[in-house]
């Protein structure tokens, strides 16, 4: 996989996930939805957001090791909490800008050291 492909990749995701988001709260106020409180969306609204938090944690846990400073690593865990994948995909977006040319894509895995 190449960068530009990763690029295509996750500018999309945050571009879909954005318009999407924005589109949606013309329509409905956040508070004004009922998944989790009624019938029968409840249990599987529950479940879906279960496992989403879960993977914004486990995205964030590469994140806490990536990043040293505890401002940027706070910064980032309200980040990923409030904006999901959003917010993850411009974390990747950012990550791939920082590799130098001849760095290898693998790079963006590792954290950078002093």
């Amino acid at each position: 996989m190449n960068r530009t492909l990763l690029r295509l990749i996750f500018g999309s995701i945050f571009l879909s996930l954005f318009a999407y988001t924005t589109y949606a709260s013309t329509q409905q106020a956040v508070f004004d939805w009922q998944g989790m409180v009624a019938e029968p969306d409840k249990w599987w609204t529950i479940a879906t957001m279960m496992d989403a938090y879960f993977g914004f944690l486990t995205f964030y846990v590469w994140v806490f090791y990536k990043e040293s400073s505890g401002i940027s690593r706070t910064a980032w865990f309200i980040a990923i909490m409030l904006l999901g994948n959003m917010a993850m995909s411009i974390y990747v977006l950012r990550q791939i800008a920082k590799l130098g040319d001849d760095e290898p894509l693998e790079n963006i895995l590792l954290r950078r050291h002093a």
